[in-house]
């Protein structure tokens, strides 16, 4: 697993102050409390990181969103990288070689594994970059 002081060094600038890791998915995304008690959601592909609850409250009524659970989960792409580059090892997690957010696709060429720290320092220093930028919708 990886540790607040990794998390806080590459997404530090976005706001965030990590005291604990609730938890990760297949693909790095991790789930975080800050030091404010918020729940943040760090999506290593799309290189973002953001507040999913401002409150425990809050954090725990998204276990009964089928679209969020769905969303973390990420059942048929796991299952295509599963297919793809076997079972993860613990630790690994499966990534994106050209993320979402630079116009990655979840295809078998484009999926691989890498140790998590690596994925969220990638990402971390990947989203700082293009932050300034203005965002097309």
């Amino acid at each position: 697993m990886i540790n607040v002081d990794d998390i806080n060094e590459a997404w530090g600038w976005s706001g965030l102050n990590a005291v604990e890791v609730l938890g990760a998915n297949a693909f790095g995304n991790l789930i975080i409390r800050d030091d404010e008690g918020r729940f943040w959601r760090l999506r290593p592909q799309d290189l973002c990181c953001e507040p999913v609850a401002n409150s425990r409250d809050a954090f725990d009524a998204l276990a009964y969103n089928q679209d969020f659970l769905n969303d973390w989960y990420m059942p048929e792409v796991v299952k295509l990288a599963e297919l793809t580059l076997g079972p993860l090892t613990d630790d690994r997690k499966y990534c994106l070689k050209i993320p979402s957010a630079l116009g990655g696709h979840y295809g078998r060429d484009n999926l691989a594994t890498v140790p998590l720290p690596e994925l969220i320092r990638f990402s971390g220093e990947g989203a700082q970059q293009f932050d300034d930028l203005p965002r097309w919708n």
